[in-house]
């Protein structure tokens, strides 16, 4: 692989953090629609939309720092979540572990999708979304959850199968934005990606 094509760490500049400025007021405006619970305290918003698209666009690092941007300006009290809710009080309830979940997810996602150098495809992007905006958000949220309101944890997991068939909707959902905006406006995603016909001339001349 070409030196050129590898991720490189560096510092943010002016146009990464309009980019995570961007997401965390469109995972905030998600939350304008409101909220319903079914089965329990915990919430069911379009919110986790965000987190998917933030984590497939922005990549593994810069997604989990606009997590961690949108929860700590929830925690000082403005009011960025689903039904106007903000305030530390957010994070000692049952959906504390979904809230914390999404820094890990939104890194996930970013990781998975993100994990080759050649352009996302539409099924990388699709494992991203499920891996980390599904599955990771759901391994922090259920215990926590399951704390809070003292069930079982078995009982929580089961109950929150209830978030499972909207969840893979909006993996979908981010799933097809994603790839349209790869093919739309790729300098979205401020990478350089490795043409097919390079990489597999560059694979030719590493065997000879």
């Amino acid at each position: 692989m070409s030196n050129e094509h590898r991720p490189r760490m560096r510092a943010l500049d002016a146009t990464d953090i309009a980019r995570l400025a961007v997401f965390v007021a469109i995972v905030a405006a998600l939350g304008l629609p409101g909220s319903f619970s079914v089965l329990g305290a915990v919430p069911i918003t379009a919110q986790a939309f965000g987190v998917m698209l933030a984590g497939a666009v922005l990549g593994p690092r810069l997604s989990a720092l606009a997590m961690v941007v949108l929860l700590a300006l929830v925690a000082v009290g403005i009011p960025l979540l689903a039904g106007g809710r903000g305030g530390i009080g957010v994070f000692v309830g049952p959906s504390a572990g979904y809230l914390i979940g999404w820094i890990a997810g939104a890194f996930v996602t970013g990781l998975i999708v993100h994990s080759s150098a050649r352009k996302p495809t539409m099924w990388r992007t699709a494992l991203g979304t499920v891996v980390g905006g599904i599955i990771v958000v759901y391994a922090f949220g259920i215990p926590v959850q399951s704390l809070v309101t003292r069930l079982p944890l078995e009982q929580t997991a089961l109950t929150s199968l209830v978030f499972l068939p909207g969840d893979l909707v909006k993996a979908t959902l981010a799933t097809l934005t994603v790839t349209t905006l790869l093919r739309a406006y790729p300098r979205a995603f401020r990478r350089t990606w490795l043409p097919p016909r390079q990489r597999e001339s560059s694979a030719t001349e590493t065997t000879r």
